[in-house]
């Protein structure tokens, strides 16, 4: 069987390793148990998660085994890493309601049963810590001049980082020590703005139970701007489907930039390279089934094939007058809501539609806003409930966006 290490590399997930041939011979040779941790700071994963789930994927497809931690622990605390500010602090019933909701996003792609995979909570180990003995037994063990140097506190200095968040490299690095300690657990995987933190697992492994131990990391999901994607005007594109639904969540990949579509192939679907590299040849137009394909294909890992279908009939019909448009996205309003009428930049901000009256007024200034096919022409528009031709309008912004409004 091909090697894992060079199935990741080919696509272009992985950002750097410690120790590049010992991994790769390690994974080559052996049944290797990794882990990627999880921090429950939503009750959703969203499509930077993903990315992870699709690496565990990958691994586990090749016979190793993965351990998804989720942060019971950690989450009382909040990874520094990539914020400016602090993270907002959560009770402990909210940290385990999250917790609760990963575990069944994470079993839509990774196998669970028969102990392929392994869910391990680190609340097992840090929340009943005795603080003296871990500081003399643990803290002891790092240098605070080389954690100021690390990315992810140097870049909150100036801001101003607290003793809290200072804690998280130590508990993180102790999740590793005690996952190579109660699972054998070889390799830490994570997102590259996680390096500083599993470079200290590897050294805190070392100087306590003298182990060899590896880390990777492996791409952030950017787009070909540099810029992280997985964000929409609305907010983040989250693996819940009350969140996002699989509809928006279908469209999100279909409307990726051309110079995008294949680097998302290669790192978010299980598509064959050699498949990938002829549409790598195709351009303009010809790239609008590529990104159907992609749509679907991701749509298909997170939601299941069912909805997959459903969302791609209803792009069909939307764009194309085929197919059953009633998956697309939906709102209702009552009666009483619309009342003897009501001005239609009320209404689509009401329904959370457009964030503002005055993007409202922008979009119906420069011909963007449409009701049941017709052009919004004037920011003065009434709605009232004979608008609603058999009890619905579709509302359309932009090329893209569309809402079917519902009078209940």
């Amino acid at each position: 069987m091909e090697n894992v290490f060079d199935v990741l590399k080919e696509r272009g997930l992985l950002a750097q390793t410690t120790h590049e041939e010992e991994i790769r011979e390690l994974l080559g040779k052996e049944k290797v148990t990794f882990y990627i941790g999880f921090d429950p700071t939503a009750d959703s994963l969203h499509v930077g998660h993903f990315l992870q789930m699709v690496v565990m994927r990958h691994m586990q497809m090749h016979g190793h085994r993965p351990i998804a931690l989720v942060g019971g622990g950690t989450g009382h605390i909040g990874d520094p890493s990539g914020r400016t500010d602090m993270r907002q602090m959560m009770t402990k019933e909210t940290i385990d309601h999250n917790c609760e909701c990963f575990k069944e996003q994470l079993s839509r792609v990774i196998d669970f049963s028969d102990g392929k995979a392994i869910m391990v909570n680190n609340a097992d180990w840090l929340l009943d810590l005795n603080y003296v003995e871990f500081i003399r037994d643990i803290g002891s063990c790092f240098s605070v001049n080389q954690m100021l140097a690390a990315e992810c506190f140097k870049q909150r200095l100036e801001k101003g980082l607290s003793f809290l968040e200072f804690n998280y490299m130590l508990m993180q690095s102790y999740d590793f020590l005690m996952l190579s300690r109660k699972y054998d657990c070889k390799i830490e995987l994570g997102g590259d703005d996680q390096w500083s933190n599993i470079l200290g697992g590897l050294d805190l492994c070392r100087r306590k139970d003298q182990k060899q131990v590896y880390g990777m990391t492996f791409t952030l999901l950017t787009n070909s701007e540099g810029k992280k994607m997985g964000k929409t005007a609305n907010g983040a594109v989250w693996l819940s489907p009350e969140k996002t639904s699989p509809y928006e969540f279908y469209q999100y990949w279909r409307n990726v930039d051309d110079n995008d579509v294949c680097k998302c192939l290669k790192l978010l679907t299980f598509i064959p390279m050699d498949e990938i590299r002829e549409y790598e040849k195709l351009e303009g137009s010809q790239l609008n089934k590529v990104k159907e394909l992609l749509a679907y294909e991701v749509t298909k890992l997170v939601h299941g094939e069912e909805e997959a279908e459903k969302a791609k009939q209803t792009a069909a019909a939307i764009f194309s007058g085929q197919g059953n448009a009633e998956n697309m996205p939906s709102a209702t309003v009552t009666a009483d809501e619309i009342g003897d009428g009501i001005a239609v930049l009320d209404l689509l901000v009401n329904v959370k539609f457009i964030p503002s009256k005055g993007e409202g007024r922008r979009l119906i200034q420069q011909g963007g806003l449409s009701i049941d096919n017709e052009k919004v022409t004037g920011i003065d528009l009434t709605i009232t409930k004979d608008s609603f031709k058999d009890g619905k309008i579709v509302v359309k912004k932009g090329k893209k966006s569309f809402l079917r409004i519902e009078l209940a």
